[in-house]
C-alpha cells in the first residue's frame, strides 16, 4: 500500500520517495516494523488472553523435572506472529506480485486451520483438537492451490537459459538471457548440473511428459507443504524452540530469495533467476522480525505459547517460500530439525506397534518428538517398557536443549546456502 503511494510521489520528485523502490530499504523496514508490532501487540494480546483465560489444555507438569509449571500459560500466540507479519507486508510489499499473494494466502489459510485446532482445544476442552483428517485436508488444499497457481499463472516464470562466457580466474562466467519462461526444473544440492526437471522424470509419458511433470510438481507441492507444516508443529514443544528455529530458516530463505531475484548474483552462482521473487525478501524479513519479537515473550519461561495457530502457519510459509524459488529439495537440509522431529515420531510409533504385535512393550526413544527425549530422566520411564536408547540418563534443561537446536539450525542454514557453490 505505502509502496504504491511513495512510488506515485516519486513521479513528482518528492525527496526521499525514491527509497521505496529499493528492495533492501523495504525489507529492513519490514523487519523493524514487524518486530515492533510483535513486541507491542504481544504484550497487550497476552494480557487479553490471560483476562479471558484462553489457556491450553492442562499439560503434564511431571514432564519437566526442573519443576517449572506451564499450567495457565496463554495459547494461540500465533496470532501475534500473523498480525506482526501481515501488517508490514501489506504496507510495504508490492501487492500485485503473484508470489507475495501466494504467501499471504498461505499465512491466512494455515493460520485459520491452526486457529480452529486451538479453538477446539481451549474452548471445547478437547485435548485432541481438530481431527487429523481435517488438518490433512486443509494442508492438502492449500498445497493444491499453490501448486496449481504456480502451474497456470502467466506471471510465474524463471530464467534457465544461460550463455557461458570466457573463463576468468579459472571460473566460467555465466550470463542469463533476458527472456524468462515457465520451467519445471528445481535445484538439487551438491550436483554440478544441479537442476532436476520434473518433466524428465515423467519422460515415460512421451509427448505428455510436460503435463505429467506439472502434475508431479503439484503433488510434490502438496507433500512439501504438509510435511514441513507438520514438522514445525512437532517442533513446537519447548519455549522458544519453533520460533527460534523458524527465524533462522527464514534468514536462509530470505538470502536465497534475494540471490534468485538478482540477475547478476543468479548468474554468478549459476542458479535460476526468478523475476519478481524479490518481494519474498520483504516477506521473509517481516517473518523474521515477527518471530524475534514473539521470542521476547516465548523464550524460557514462556509467557505465551504459539499453538497450532503459529506452528502450522510458519511451517507452511517456509514450505511455500522454498517452492516458489525452486529450492524445495534443499528443505531436508535447511529444515533438518523439523525432518528429524517427524522421523523420530514415525520410528517410535512403528517400533512400538511392531513390538505390540509380538507381545513386547518397547520404544526406541524415551519420548518423542526427539527434543522430549533429552528432557526426560530415567526415573520417569515406564519400568515395564524396554527402551532402545536411554541416553542421556539425566534430564537436560529445556533452555539448553532449545539453544543447542538453534545452533544446529544455524549450521544447517549455512550448509544450505553454501550448497549453491559446492557441487
Amino acid at each position: 500500500m505505502l509502496y504504491y503511494i511513495f512510488r506515485w510521489l516519486d513521479e513528482f520528485g518528492i525527496s526521499g520517495s525514491h527509497l521505496w523502490g529499493y528492495i533492501s530499504f523495504r525489507a529492513i523496514l519490514a523487519m523493524i516494523l514487524a518486530l515492533s508490532i510483535s513486541a507491542w501487540f504481544g504484550e497487550k494480546f497476552i494480557k487479553y488472553l490471560k483476562k479471558k483465560q484462553i489457556t491450553e489444555v492442562q499439560r503434564d507438569a511431571s514432564v519437566d523435572p526442573f519443576g517449572v509449571q506451564k499450567i495457565g500459560v496463554p495459547s494461540m500466540g500465533g496470532i501475534i506472529i500473523i498480525v506482526a507479519l501481515l501488517v508490514p507486508v501489506l504496507l510495504l510489499g508490492r501487492l500485485r506480485n503473484i508470489y507475495l499473494i501466494l504467501m499471504i494466502i498461505t499465512t491466512v489459510w494455515l493460520g485459520f486451520l491452526g486457529g480452529m485446532d486451538d479453538f477446539i482445544k481451549i474452548f471445547r476442552h478437547n485435548k485432541e483438537g481438530l481431527k487429523g483428517k481435517y488438518k490433512i485436508i486443509g494442508q492438502f488444499t492449500i498445497g493444491l492451490i499453490v501448486g496449481l497457481v504456480l502451474w497456470m499463472s502467466p506471471d510465474v516464470k524463471a530464467n534457465l537459459n544461460t550463455e557461458v562466457g570466457e573463463q576468468q580466474s579459472k571460473e566460467m562466467v555465466v550470463q542469463h538471457n533476458e527472456k524468462a519462461e515457465k520451467t519445471l526444473k528445481t535445484t538439487i544440492p551438491f550436483i554440478k548440473n544441479h537442476n532436476l526437471d520434473y518433466s524428465e522424470i515423467m519422460a515415460f509419458c512421451g509427448e505428455h511428459k510436460t503435463a505429467a511433470g506439472w502434475i508431479l510438481f503439484v503433488i510434490m507441492t502438496i507433500f512439501v507443504v504438509t510435511a514441513v507444516s507438520n514438522g514445525a508443529n512437532l517442533n513446537d514443544g519447548m519455549d522458544g524452540m519453533a520460533a527460534g528455529n523458524s527465524a533462522i530458516i527464514g534468514v536462509a530463505l530470505g538470502i536465497l530469495a534475494y540471490v534468485s531475484s538478482h540477475i547478476e548474483y543468479a548468474a554468478y552462482l549459476n542458479i535460476m533467476y526468478i523475476p519478481g521473487s524479490e518481494e519474498l525478501v520483504v516477506f521473509f524479513m517481516a517473518f523474521i522480525g515477527a518471530l524475534v519479537g514473539f521470542l521476547w515473550y516465548n523464550a524460557y519461561p514462556a509467557q505465551v505459547f504459539m499453538g497450532d495457530t503459529g506452528s502450522l502457519t510458519i511451517g507452511g510459509i517456509i514450505a511455500v517460500g522454498a517452492i516458489i524459488i525452486h529450492k524445495e529439495l534443499l528443505l531436508p537440509i535447511l529444515c533438518g530439525i523439523f525432518f528429524v522431529e517427524s522421523l523420530s515420531v514415525m520410528l517410535q510409533v512403528y517400533y512400538f506397534k511392531l513390538g505390540k504385535r509380538k507381545g513386547v512393550k518397547r520404544r526406541i526413544f524415551k519420548r518423542t518428538p526427539i527434543h522430549d527425549n533429552f528432557r526426560t530422566q530415567d526415573s520417569q520411564l515406564d519400568p515395564e517398557c524396554k527402551y532402545l536408547i536411554t541416553k542421556p540418563h539425566t534430564a537436560v534443561h529445556e533452555s539448553k536443549i532449545t539453544i543447542r537446536f538453534w545452533i544446529i539450525s544455524i549450521i544447517l542454514a549455512a550448509l544450505t546456502i553454501i550448497t549453491l557453490k559446492i557441487r
